[in-house]
């Protein structure tokens, strides 16, 4: 018998919405730059990015992406990006970088997690989560937390030590940080949101993660009846 199910899931994107986060990290970062005194050039530039991207016009893996590619056209050094990440990192939570739930986020974590173990596996550093986890309703829904997991290649040791233990889901909006090391071990994947990636063959797909929440309950349930038999 094995020790049941576990989703592993990622953070921004997927667990975490809203726009306010990224804004707090553009701020932060016209703050740092040498564009600072450019009369908001480098807002201007990030903000017709994201746009950009929400419209589908570019291949950036996710708005942050499109921000940071911009920030670098320009030549913003990869030092101010990351001091003005973690700047914004700082306020995660805060009305000065709110986080905004899917719908019924809350209540379907606290379902989830009495029968599977739920893993929360975040490229981000640890400072703001706990409060933004707070601000969602699911700090108490997650058995284990990580940060800076270093995705793509650091997803690997998190899915490997729960695929000894029984099936894993990965969910999450990025296929290759969040799903493909996943897919590569053998796991399950669950893929949220509208891009187009040619190469992704999730196991679940849905454009919000509100879509997957029926998918993922019953991929729970499978998979505790079949480790309790």
């Amino acid at each position: 018998m094995t020790a049941g199910p576990t989703v592993v899931l990622d953070f921004d994107g997927t667990l975490a919405l809203g726009r306010g986060p990224l804004q707090a990290y553009i701020a932060a970062l016209d703050e740092r730059s040498s564009n600072s005194d450019s009369g908001g050039d480098i807002v201007r530039a990030c903000l017709a990015a994201i746009e950009s991207f929400d419209a589908g016009a570019t291949d950036h893996r996710d708005a942050y992406d499109a921000v940071r590619t911009t920030a670098l056209a320009r030549g913003i050094t990869e030092t101010h990006l990351s001091r003005a990440y973690l700047a914004s990192r700082d306020l995660l939570g805060t009305e000065d970088a709110p986080v905004v739930a899917p719908r019924g986020l809350s209540a379907f974590l606290a379902e989830l997690s009495t029968s599977a173990t739920c893993v929360l596996a975040t490229n981000a550093p640890e400072a703001g989560v706990e409060r933004a986890l707070i601000a969602l309703g699911i700090e108490h829904s997650l058995h284990e937390r990580h940060h800076d997991v270093g995705k793509p290649v650091g997803l690997e040791p998190i899915i490997t030590h729960h695929l000894a233990r029984g099936p894993v889901l990965a969910v999450g909006d990025i296929w290759e940080f969040d799903l493909a090391p996943a897919a590569r071990l053998g796991a399950d994947t669950a893929l949220v949101g509208v891009r187009e990636v040619p190469e992704a063959r999730p196991t679940l797909r849905g454009e919000t993660l509100t879509d997957l929440y029926e998918p993922i309950r019953d991929w729970a349930r499978a998979h505790r009846v079949a480790a309790s038999a």
